[in-house]
């Protein structure tokens, strides 16, 4: 057996930064404010100032972040919101938990981002017994982002808002401009596995518009402008102090750790060509961020099994569209067949990748994946 190669590694990513963090950790321990304080204001401004908005609001969870984006908007019981069931079930789950209705449309097959053809048919023809669309939630999944020039001429057309969903694409753009920044508000997770992870739980929606920024805030923390005096219902979600420190120090190397992300996927596409294997496409106007790096093929369980037996960790972001789960199936609104959600489930595998990694462990993903293909150099 071949050295353990895991999937991912968020305690590398730790150990990468371990002076700074810690150090960042004892000043948020020795200061007795440990809930919305100067460090959650200092992470909020340095990330809407990478993000290129005037606004970020730190919560609790990516999920919430992308609840309370909903809810600023307007977003309610009575609406639909259109989005993808390729994704994480979290997108749905927001959807859902502001009392709107999802509307789920396919994927593009290549990018596996909302298929803009799809998006428009299903607009400009739109079925009487569909909910009245009020917002578009475009995913950019496994840091590649959605056509987000084409969605939002489509939604200005429809009079819809566009709440980006940015769980996988910290510091991924489209002609140079970063995703949070095309949309109404963004919502960005920072689960620990994500490019810019914490050491828990936290997300941040983010806006260029004053509004929907005062809203956030406003929801964010029980409708309070002044203490204890609810002005709208709100909830309680709240990036902590540690974890906004601990995102502070990570930030500054958000993108030379993407960089190296792009780097380990170079060697992987130069080391698996003619592997028999569907590789990542990458639009020209797109810088990829790799929050995956996701392989397919019809025998996508062969190939993980004989990599799981190889000591190589991988994981299949999702197994099943939101669509086909149990707590889903046959009651969300479809347009159309998602048949490319479907095949993309069946088939689709992420390889490990994380910025610690190093040349010599993508180099023993590479050969052993040749080996199974009956490829080895």
């Amino acid at each position: 057996m071949t050295q353990p190669v895991p999937q991912c590694d968020p305690k590398a990513n730790y150990l990468a930064h371990r002076a700074e963090i810690d150090a960042a950790v004892a000043a948020v321990l020795s200061s007795g404010w440990y809930i919305l304080g100067k460090e959650v204001s200092a992470f909020e401004e340095e990330f809407a100032r990478y993000i290129g908005v005037a606004a970020g609001i730190g919560v609790g969870s990516g999920t919430d972040a992308l609840l309370l984006a909903l809810r600023a908007c307007g977003v309610g019981p009575g609406d639909g919101v259109i989005t993808v069931s390729h994704t994480a079930v979290a997108t749905v789950a927001a959807v859902e938990m502001a009392g709107a209705t999802p509307i789920l449309v396919d994927i593009d097959p290549v990018s596996f981002t909302l298929d803009v053809e799809k998006l428009a048919d299903l607009l400009d023809d739109y079925p009487v017994n569909f909910p009245l669309a009020k917002a578009i939630v475009p995913v950019h999944l496994y840091g590649h982002p959605a056509d987000l020039p084409a969605i939002i001429e489509i939604a200005r057309r429809h009079n819809l808002v566009v709440i980006e969903d940015c769980a996988q694409s910290h510091g991924a753009a489209w002609d140079g401009r970063i995703t949070g920044a095309w949309g109404d508000m963004a919502a960005f997770s920072f689960y620990p596995t994500k490019n810019l992870g914490a050491l828990g739980d936290g997300g941040i929606v983010v806006t260029d518009r004053a509004d929907l920024a005062e809203r956030a805030r406003l929801l964010r923390q029980y409708g309070w402008r002044q203490r204890y005096i609810s002005e709208i219902p709100g909830v309680n979600s709240r990036l902590d102090e540690m974890q906004a420190a601990i995102l502070r120090v990570k930030l500054r190397t958000l993108d030379a750790e993407n960089s190296r992300r792009r780097q380990i996927a170079a060697l992987y596409n130069r080391g698996l060509a003619g592997a028999g294997i569907e590789l990542p496409a990458v639009r020209a106007e797109v810088s990829h961020v790799y929050h995956q790096y996701v392989a397919r093929t019809p025998r996508r369980d062969e190939l993980q099994q004989f990599l799981h037996g190889e000591g190589i960790g991988t994981l299949v972001h999702y197994p099943q569209p939101v669509h086909c789960q149990p707590a889903y199936r046959d009651r969300l609104r479809i347009h159309g067949e998602l048949a490319q959600s479907e095949r993309a489930a069946a088939e689709v595998l992420s390889l490990p990748i994380y910025a610690e990694m190093s040349d010599a462990d993508a180099h023993t993903v590479v050969e052993s994946i040749r080996r199974w293909a009956g490829t080895a150099k």
